[in-house]
């Protein structure tokens, strides 16, 4: 008898804070994690997570910040580039991809766009020509 598909549910949109669904593993597995900022969205189901940590320099011992990119798993696809997320360690799901997005910390301030009537209305411009004074003669 051949199995039978189960239907995906409707993808749920998480809210900061809220846990993302994430694929299911051993009970009290330590696995890494990290946080930081999405900073691209762009591939399927993957985002791009810069985690910033601060170290003291080897020979000057200057704190610096050093950054990373991790590529992680974004089943549902919720996060948006400017968000803060925590990713945790998977097992390789491609080439480039350990991690898996966890949760979303904080969301990103969405910044409202004009509309293309507006832009055209916008008066506050002059386009006139200045006209040249005629030479006397």
């Amino acid at each position: 008898m051949p199995k039978q598909r189960q239907s995906k549910a409707p993808a749920k949109v998480a809210k900061a804070g809220e846990p993302v669904p994430t694929t299911a593993v051993r009970p009290g597995a330590h696995r890494n994690e990290k946080i930081g900022e999405v900073v691209s969205t762009k591939m399927a189901k993957t985002i791009v997570v810069e985690v910033t940590r601060r170290v003291p320099h080897p020979l000057y011992k200057r704190i610096v910040s050093r950054r990373k990119k991790f590529y992680a798993h974004d089943e549902h696809q919720v996060a948006k580039v400017g968000d803060m997320v925590r990713i945790v360690e998977c097992r390789p799901l491609s080439r480039l991809k350990r991690w898996e997005l966890a949760t979303i910390i904080r969301r990103a301030v969405q910044v409202g766009t004009e509309s293309a009537l507006e832009t055209q209305a916008d008066t506050r411009t002059r386009k006139t020509v200045k006209k040249r004074p005629e030479a006397a003669a």
